[in-house]
């Protein structure tokens, strides 16, 4: 594992934990692909592993020097760092560029995904009947889920708990989209838009000398649902790498070929000429959750016709994956560095 010693190769990482941050948060995006694609998946995995029953006693006893050691915490922290300043940075800039060019963005992340297919494609090397077939069927299991239909919010603690183990998932498998499950679960905007503002509000608030935050309910309540879907986050992080740690060490091949069809079939997800269909009544009229926002049912996708915009679409699609190919040379010429 890097030491990750001087000033570059922190940048570096903490652009790669930007990267996870901001890819998490986007719907049908895994934070799992940029870790496969920038090449610390399996330090990435190796490392949530440590937190295991040694490395607790080193915490517990005081000893956090040989904590942070056994862990790799110089390349958990740094990666965290940037996925934590991601959501008060990046992502903001990223609702803002969803809102306004929503088919632009939408086809940068599809070539991406698309760049993605290519680096892991063309460097495996152990098809075989077995894994022949789970990649078909991870393929099949990613298309499947994107045409799930959403369900309705529910703030209840212990839901939110369950939404914190699922959708970290994201960064654990690359091509499963965490932030496309909290769709699913109908929890995404009340915990990536509503709770992540609400706290990003309360920071602003206690710099500028206001702690009258502290006694609104509405406040409180979006802090105790962020701080429950935290932890939820962290067990299924924690509880889910050592899984993964297993498999990858025993079935490394067989794991890879169904992340491989996962990611495929996130292309399904990822689609850029859709149109978002919202639950309507039998008046027709869009029904919306107790927060007063439109409730999400599915995604129409349609074939585009040509025109200027399909043009620039395109554009951005090549764009997204000439992005994940310069990732995969960057990462190429770092190894032949080491």
């Amino acid at each position: 594992m890097a030491k990750y010693n001087s000033i570059k190769d922190k940048l570096i990482l903490i652009a790669k934990g930007l990267a996870m941050g901001t890819a998490n948060k986007v719907p049908g995006v895994s934070g799992g692909i940029v870790a496969f694609v920038a090449g610390f998946y399996e330090e990435f995995i190796y490392s949530l592993q440590k937190f295991n029953r040694k490395g607790l006693m080193l915490l517990f006893t005081g000893r956090f020097t040989a904590f942070f050691n056994y862990v790799n915490g110089r390349f958990l922290s740094l990666l965290f760092l940037g996925m934590i300043i991601s959501y008060f940075s990046v992502s903001k800039a990223l609702d803002f560029l969803i809102v306004q060019y929503e088919l632009y963005v939408w086809s940068v992340f599809f070539g991406m995904i698309i760049g993605s297919v290519i680096y892991i494609y063309k460097d495996f090397k152990s098809w075989n009947k077995a894994t022949i077939f789970i990649t078909f069927t991870g393929i099949c299991l990613g298309l499947g889920i994107s045409f799930l239909d959403p369900a309705t919010e529910n703030d209840n603690l212990l839901f939110v708990f369950f939404c914190g183990m699922i959708s970290i998932t994201g960064m654990t498998l690359p091509g499963f989209s965490g932030s496309f499950i909290l769709i699913l679960l109908g929890n995404y905007v009340l915990l990536l838009v509503d709770a992540v503002n609400a706290l990003y509000e309360v920071i602003i608030a206690l710099f500028s000398g206001n702690f009258h935050v502290f006694s609104d309910s509405y406040y409180i309540s979006m802090l105790k649902i962020l701080l429950v879907f935290t932890i939820g986050s962290i067990v299924g992080l924690v509880s889910l790498s050592h899984f993964l740690s297993y498999v990858l060490k025993r079935y490394k091949n067989n794991t890879l070929a169904l992340i491989m069809g996962f990611i495929s079939g996130s292309l399904g997800v990822v689609w850029p000429w859709k149109e978002t269909i919202y639950k309507t009544n039998h008046e027709g009229l869009v029904q919306l959750d107790s927060r007063g926002k439109q409730i999400i049912e599915n995604f129409d996708r349609f074939i585009p016709e040509i025109n200027i915009n399909t043009f620039y679409a395109i554009c951005f699609i090549l764009l997204g994956i000439g992005i994940v190919l310069s990732l995969e040379y960057y990462g190429n010429n770092q190894n032949k560095e080491l």
